[in-house]
């Protein structure tokens, strides 16, 4: 295990518990600024630090959250930003038992002699970490990313990518802070269903062995995964129940029974598709070792930014659909989503 005191893994444990709870997920809101500006830009809307600090306080205040939310991945800038009621982010979360996190990596580079992508932010990593602790970050995510085509993802960019998450993860919890391994396997691309599976299957047994390798806390981390699915432009049809047998077939095959939670990615699904696929796995009958919950970015925040608009005026109307579909994704996680529910929430 990792080589840390025993007073730093009670408190990772500690975070964990707070987090892995059955019937509630994470809000991804750590959208680069880059990603946000192109997202506000699409609708219109002026993207300032202010507007930004604006939207993320809509999302956050929405009342009755923390019935659904455990925990919150937050940008650096949201991190430091306070609430009209000058609360700090981290703390207004606190308030609602809603745990903050921190996205620490420093986005995506060329990985030398490929076309392949790895990830940067391991310098200062460690210096970084215990400042964002010090502003209530309870823990952290690192994305790591796995184009499909004919000669990819390369042997070299699949041990890159797990090192990588790996080395993430020890220092984290090293620090006592509880880390999120994301390695999405990108949905771009003609793929089928079963190329996916093989790839996703690939890319996992190698990030379990390295957080082997690096002595990392299995019990102490939240894997955020990317469902098994064919790519998006792959004319082979495909059911939720395709998606949700593949998906728990490559966890089973890959994944230890230590981990506590995986919460998916919805990456680039539809809003509905990606909840009717987390329900679909909780329709599976087998018994399964981990709380499989969400992780969700657009497919929570899409249409309340599309009511939103960056207006004042709607912020109550964007409060309440946000509000439902996050209701939506939670009622998934326990496989208590019905077809058609979405058009019946109040």
């Amino acid at each position: 295990m990792a080589i840390v005191s025993s007073t730093v893994i009670n408190e990772l444990k500690s975070t964990i518990k707070a987090i892995a709870v059955s019937g509630k997920g994470l809000l991804a809101a750590d959208e680069s600024t880059g990603t946000i500006s192109k997202r506000f830009n699409a609708l219109n809307i002026a993207c300032t630090e202010e507007s930004r600090r604006n939207y993320r306080e809509l999302l956050l205040t929405t009342p009755s959250l923390e019935k659904y939310i455990s925990g919150v991945i937050l940008y650096e800038e949201t991190l430091y930003q306070k609430s009209t009621q000058d609360i700090s982010f981290p703390e207004l979360l606190m308030q609602k038992k809603i745990i903050p996190g921190i996205k620490v990596d420093k986005g995506l580079i060329q990985l030398p002699g490929t076309d392949e992508k790895s990830t940067q932010g391991l310098d200062g990593l460690f210096e970084r970490l215990k400042d964002y602790k010090a502003q209530g970050a309870r823990f952290a995510k690192w994305r790591a990313i796995y184009s499909i085509a004919k000669n990819t993802p390369s042997r070299l960019a699949i041990q890159t990518n797990a090192e990588d998450l790996a080395r993430y993860a020890a220092i984290c919890q090293e620090t006592g802070i509880v880390p999120i391994i994301e390695p999405e396997v990108l949905i771009d691309g003609d793929h089928t269903l079963d190329r996916c599976f093989n790839v996703s299957a690939e890319v996992l047994h190698t990030v379990f062995h390295k957080l082997y390798t690096h002595k990392v806390l299995l019990e102490c981390v939240i894997l955020k995964p990317s469902m098994v699915t064919p790519g998006n432009s792959c004319l082979q049809q495909i059911s939720h129940q395709d998606i949700a047998e593949a998906t728990i077939s490559v966890l089973k095959q890959t994944v230890p029974s230590a981990v506590p939670t995986i919460n998916f990615l919805s990456g680039g699904q539809s809003p509905l598709q990606a909840i009717q696929n987390l329900n679909a796995m909780h329709q599976n009958k087998t018994i399964l070792p981990w709380n499989l919950s969400f992780s969700f970015a657009r497919a929570l925040q899409e249409p309340c930014m599309n009511a939103w608009l960056g207006k004042a005026e709607n912020r109550n109307m964007a409060q309440e659909i946000f509000s439902k579909q996050v209701k939506l994704a939670s009622l998934a996680s326990v496989g208590k989503y019905e077809h058609g529910l979405e058009s019946k929430q109040k």
